[in-house]
């Protein structure tokens, strides 16, 4: 047995060890915010927090949960108390098909954390390593600025 928080509930599952976060989360839990995109930590698609940090939730074990805190983009903000990141994200119309979306934001957040003040082309940097296949990119790069001001930052 696996215990560990998600978006500020205690869960206690018992898995394969091997099994990734991603299916913990989405079969076991019943969070479907974070997405499979590609299965290998290329897309972006599935990045949640992990004790704070963005990580792709498709390569994380679940034999290393024990004890962590999650958060996923359903533990973020909520449509009434939305972070300042998905403020942004709707200030700029960010999301088209919408897919990528959620770990956007959960990488943009977590970078903003670590860089509150960033310039274009640290944003371009951070936020290069999650695929958009609308091709959104401009808008992201705006909503980042956008939410760094709103965070205190820029």
């Amino acid at each position: 047995m696996t215990k560990f928080i998600v978006n500020g509930v205690e869960h206690e599952i018992d898995v394969e060890e091997d099994m990734p976060l991603l299916w913990v989360l989405r079969d076991e839990l019943k969070i479907h915010g974070p997405k499979y995109g590609c299965g290998i930590a290329m897309c972006g698609a599935c990045t949640v927090h992990l004790d704070g940090v963005a990580v792709r939730s498709c390569q994380v074990p679940a034999a290393e949960l024990e004890g962590s805190e999650i958060t996923t983009i359903e533990g973020l903000g909520t449509p009434d108390s939305m972070h300042a990141v998905q403020q942004a994200w709707v200030e700029h119309q960010v999301a088209q098909c919408g897919y990528c979306q959620a770990g956007q934001i959960m990488a943009a957040a977590s970078f903003l954390n670590l860089n509150p003040d960033p310039t274009d082309d640290q944003i371009d940097m951070a936020m290069s390593a999650n695929l958009c296949r609308c091709g959104t990119y401009p808008r992201i790069r705006a909503a980042v600025k956008t939410a760094a001001k709103k965070m205190g930052g820029a």
